[in-house]
């Protein structure tokens, strides 16, 4: 029965005359997302923009969700396309949060949708492994290595998640946000929210900085700082 359907996967084709796979239906559903959103990608779409009829889809995907689940492991794929670690294990986590933002912010509607997913995937399970292997390499081991890791890996997903959020959105709608920071914060009163006005025209010139670097650093010197007293 398996060599039945894998047969029948190679010789679907569109009708363009393309083979149909999984690659292929990924591609499209990244396509799809990335212009509609989640919610416009459903397997009749989904079918249309390949050129094959939408059942073809379930021969791949047992689901609309098992297909955003490949998705995300994607994205993770992407991230480790010509990664090598280096000797430092700080610098190795560094490049990998670095690479991991860059990838889910260049694809925001693709990241909203998936940051908070296990993907269950080979690509999540070499990068789980990957930051596991640095945190071992700097004297972690066990619960504390575990805990650390869960640590660096919600903090990237979760300024990717929100900072893709923002992406996201109509122009108009993140240049009305940038400009609530001048309307709301530019002018305050100072009896009721002394520091607030004290720091004013710095947090509204702050508005449009991207502190992922300062709190990706912030976080790396707290583990390296933890390794030095273990």
């Amino acid at each position: 029965m398996a060599r039945v359907i894998e047969s029948r996967r190679r010789n679907t084709r569109t009708k363009a005359g393309a083979v149909l796979s999984a690659d292929v239906i990924v591609d499209a559903a990244l396509a799809l997302v990335g212009e509609h959103g989640a919610a416009g990608l459903s397997v009749r779409r989904l079918g249309g923009a390949i050129g094959c009829d939408p059942t073809a889809i379930y021969r791949y995907f047992a689901s609309v969700d098992a297909l955003f689940l490949a998705m995300g492991d994607r994205l993770i794929a992407r991230t480790l396309d010509g990664y090598r670690p280096g000797e430092d294990w700080k610098d190795n986590l560094r490049t990998l949060a670095r690479r991991t933002y860059a990838e889910y912010v260049a694809h925001p509607r693709v990241a909203i949708a998936v940051a908070s997913r296990v993907t269950g995937g080979a690509h999540e399970r070499r990068i789980i492994d990957l930051v596991l292997g640095e945190l071992r390499r700097a004297g972690f081991a066990g619960e504390r290595a575990v805990r650390l890791y869960r640590s660096f890996g919600d903090f990237i997903l979760a300024f990717s998640a929100v900072d893709a959020d923002f992406l996201a959105r109509p122009g108009e709608v993140r240049a009305a946000d940038l400009q609530r920071w001048q309307d709301a914060y530019g002018d305050v009163d100072a009896e009721q929210f002394p520091n607030l006005a004290a720091e004013a025209p710095i947090v509204v010139a702050h508005a449009t900085v991207n502190t992922f670097e300062l709190c990706l650093e912030l976080l790396l010197d707290q583990i390296e700082a933890l390794a030095l007293i273990r």
